[in-house]
């Protein structure tokens, strides 16, 4: 992907490119949502989700963003959409309505957009 096609992506509202940045900002809260494929680390997250989240070392913001289950604040800060959903998962919140609630929809509404060529790159 060139430099002016990275800018274009990064244009598009609600788009976060996966790049090293996020990557390496990431880890900690990608760490954890890998961790959650394990039914006693999802014991202990709905247990204790403080003392889990700083077990993998998640930022403040990091933090924050779990707490209050916005999806796109995690991808934001480095989350990988796949370890994300492994959180909403382990609420038992199933994965498309994880999908649709970062693009700030319902699940329907998501699934209409979808049908319909998907999100309009000009907001």
């Amino acid at each position: 992907m060139s430099a002016e096609e990275r800018i274009k992506a990064e244009d598009i509202p609600g788009t976060f490119v996966f790049n090293g940045r996020r990557s390496r900002d990431g880890f900690p809260l990608n760490s954890m949502g890998a961790a959650l494929n394990d039914e006693a680390n999802q014991a202990s997250f709905a247990k204790d989700p403080e003392e889990f989240m700083e077990r993998f070392g998640l930022s403040n913001e990091q933090k924050e963003a779990v707490r209050a289950r916005d999806w796109l604040k995690m991808v934001e800060l480095g989350g990988n959409v796949y370890f994300i959903c492994k959180i909403g998962v382990s609420d038992g919140i199933p994965v498309p309505q994880v999908i649709a609630e970062m693009a700030g929809k319902t699940p329907e509404e998501f699934a209409a957009m979808m049908r319909n060529g998907g999100r309009n790159p000009n907001g």
